[in-house]
């Protein structure tokens, strides 16, 4: 059989840290940083006689996160003790909850290849993070850094409804966008604001019981995650091809070798031993607590999309595109605020950017520069000061040094060339060295005119007025 012939069933546990300014069970600030063990005190530490008070900041953000996500929300829940050995965590049990989650049964739509489809939410709970253990690179041994402990986090568990690393890539970012929208967290991968637990299996196509699954936790990265999918399907598929059997384990994603390793046997519920915190008092919601939450909630991406398509006519994509991160939209609005034209504000976001984001590996909330110096590119391209090809080197500029892009094309001397006697000449020069492309052009092949614009460009440095090139181009071939 080939991989070809099997399914791979997918669920992911996404934590997504709260950017509520205090941690979930006492006064520490929450903010990324800092010198370890300087963000904690007899609370988080858990020193004796200590006890938590639950952050009301937490279940608001739990609950707008419930509701951006179609969940029902739970008006009678609680807090529970998870007891496990967590070397970074001195209780020796975590803060979450088991049986009644905040929120349940929600769902998020996603594009596909084959069109829209409904991502189930099993559901949304509250609970405490870690703190951080530091392994020391001279073999002193390792040292644990509280700052992270009590760091508010929502966990979101999907039900195994996805098939694909694409079809996670396309939830991950769906969910993160949301998250952003409604402003409950940064979402900052690299600082692990937001992080997945992936469990996956496979089975024969047209198979109905599920095979067993492997969980890979804690991965920060788009790129890893699709990676890390990838590789346990296939060596999945490769077991059972040989006879073997799948262990139910939780395992350890290795970057550099692109492999997973066995790190321990898969725990289950029981294994946590839940029981309700004596410490905290159950959380009681009314409907009019929920209903006020609902009704502050901010326009989410679907919405916004559609006014996009309406007010300023993108197309689909581009709408899809800028609607995808808050950042993405925030930097938008600012951009047609100063420039009033969203199709090449838009176009430039979804080409330009996107391209020397991935080539830096980067996410959109680490674009070092506003929006309104992207307007005032889009500005500088309107009135043909600069040419489509410059502004792609001015953007590369702002992501190395961010300034005003009228300073970058001063500097540079990006100028616009623009002076129909100084583009003749060129034109006139680029004529002579290329007869063979007027022959062509003559014969009915119009790549040729293509070939002599991008000549006169060259020699430009990029810096003449395209539609002047070709302009004065045609004039010259048609006589």
């Amino acid at each position: 059989m080939s991989n070809q012939d099997y399914e791979t069933v997918i669920g992911l546990e996404v934590h997504c840290e709260l950017s509520t300014k205090t941690k979930i069970f006492c006064s520490c600030p929450t903010e990324f940083g800092g010198e370890p063990n300087t963000h904690c005190c007899p609370i988080c530490m858990a020193m004796p006689g200590t006890l938590p008070v639950l952050n009301e900041k937490v279940v608001e953000y739990a609950v707008k996160a419930g509701l951006a996500t179609n969940c029902q929300i739970s008006q009678n829940s609680k807090n529970d003790r998870k007891n496990y050995f967590y070397p970074d965590l001195p209780k020796a049990y975590q803060i979450s909850q088991f049986d009644v989650p905040l929120c349940c049964d929600g769902y998020v739509n996603i594009q596909t290849e084959e069109g829209e489809k409904k991502i189930r939410l099993e559901r949304i709970h509250i609970e405490e993070d870690a703190g951080k253990l530091n392994h020391d690179d001279y073999g002193r041994g390792t040292f644990v850094d509280l700052n992270r402990a009590g760091v508010p986090l929502i966990e979101c568990v999907s039900k195994p409804d996805l098939r694909s690393k694409e079809e996670v890539d396309a939830y991950l970012r769906k969910l993160k966008s949301i998250f952003e929208y409604i402003g409950i967290s940064d979402c900052k991968m690299q600082e692990g604001s937001l992080r997945a637990d992936v469990n996956v299996s496979v089975r024969k196509k047209g198979a109905a019981e599920f095979g067993t699954r492997t969980e890979m936790k804690n991965m920060n990265s788009f790129r890893s995650i699709s990676r890390a999918i990838e590789y346990e399907a296939n060596r999945q598929i490769e077991v059972l091809e040989n006879g073997g059997e799948i262990a139910q384990e939780t395992l350890r994603w290795d970057d550099i070798s692109g492999k997973t390793f066995s790190m321990r046997d898969k725990e289950e519920a029981q294994d946590y031993r839940y029981f309700p915190d004596p410490d905290l008092v159950a959380i009681k919601l009314s409907d009019e607590y929920i209903e006020t939450i609902k009704k502050g909630l901010p326009e989410l991406p679907e919405s916004l999309k559609k006014r996009y398509l309406e007010e300023y006519q993108l197309i689909p994509k581009a709408a899809n595109f800028v609607t995808s991160s808050k950042y993405y939209s925030d930097m938008f609005e600012e951009a047609i605020a100063v420039c009033q034209n969203p199709k090449i504000a838009s176009n430039l976001l979804m080409t330009e950017v996107a391209r020397i984001l991935n080539e830096r590996e980067e996410e959109p909330e680490q674009i070092p520069f506003t929006g309104k110096e992207l307007g005032e590119l889009v500005v500088l391209i309107d009135k043909g000061t600069i040419s489509s090809s410059i502004a792609k080197k001015v953007l590369e500029e702002l992501f190395v040094e961010p300034k005003s892009p009228n300073k970058i094309i001063e500097e540079k001397g990006w100028v616009q060339i623009s002076d129909e006697g100084a583009i003749q000449e060129v034109v006139t020069k680029v004529l002579e060295a290329n007869p063979q492309s007027i022959v062509d052009f003559k014969a009915g092949k119009d790549r040729a005119l293509g070939f002599l614009v991008g000549q006169a460009m060259k020699e430009t440095k990029g810096k003449a007025n395209p539609q002047m090139l070709n302009k004065l181009f045609m004039e010259e071939l048609k006589k």
